[in-house]
């Protein structure tokens, strides 16, 4: 009798079991190429969840989207993916939010699909995770900077990027902001453009920010230039 009920226990443990989350769906079609979509360059701090999801789509030889293709999220440094795989849609793309690792600086997303031969074809998108100082220079930078040295509006700001007589540089601007040096930064976020024979339109904000929020504007935009900020006699063997 104990045998018989422990065999009946064991049965009803294993009906109800739930099925691995982590399992795959199977595709039902197959595409030549993955590119991506959206969600690419994004900033936010480390650990934190992108606003934006990331979208990735799937085409055939003719660039046409592919319905019913596996599309696989993975990354190196702790991402998160909410889902890490799904199906395309009818329009061949595949969305999911991301969380991104508890480490800052530059990361990568991978997004994978296979052909009908089994070859893998894969697309990147990087994103940028931040520290706590970059992370405050960050919400400095939508508060008091971002109205000007954006030139795009949205909901909650209006941009006032081309109504000044010098277009202020994009905080992102590399090229440009990658060639001053972090004291020069400095000075001119304490003292004003006029200070160094810049923009007179950019005001000094010694009397609104602390010398710690001047820093972390620095290391804000140091941390979102494109091309990358490296410091003189840093090298990188992996560009």
């Amino acid at each position: 009798m104990r045998a018989a009920a422990l065999l009946l226990l064991l049965a009803a443990a294993g009906c109800n079991r739930t099925p691995s989350s982590s399992s795959a769906p199977v595709a039902s079609g197959f595409g030549v190429a993955i590119v991506g979509i959206s969600g690419e360059k994004q900033t936010a701090g480390a650990g934190a969840t992108l606003d934006q999801p990331v979208v990735a789509q799937v085409n055939d030889a003719q660039g046409t989207g592919v319905a019913g293709a596996l599309v696989q999220f993975s990354s190196m440094d702790g991402a998160h993916f909410d889902p890490p795989s799904g199906l395309t849609g009818s329009d061949g793309q595949f969305s999911t939010t991301v969380r991104l690792g508890g480490a800052s600086g530059r990361t990568s997303l991978v997004a994978t699909t296979q052909d009908k031969s089994g070859k893998r074809v894969q697309v990147t998108f990087a994103e940028i995770a931040l520290d706590y100082q970059q992370t405050l220079g960050q919400v400095l930078n939508e508060k008091y900077c971002s109205r000007c040295h954006n030139s795009e509006s949205t909901a909650e700001r209006v941009s006032n990027h081309d109504n000044l007589s010098v277009a202020p540089h994009a905080f992102s601007d590399g090229a440009t902001l990658n060639q001053i040096s972090r004291a020069n930064l400095v000075a001119i976020i304490t003292h004003g453009g006029a200070a160094l024979s810049k923009s007179p339109e950019m005001p000094p904000y010694s009397p609104t920010l602390s010398a710690s929020d001047i820093e972390a504007l620095t290391a804000y935009i140091r941390a979102v230039a494109d091309p990358p900020y490296r410091p003189q006699g840093v090298f990188n063997a992996n560009p």
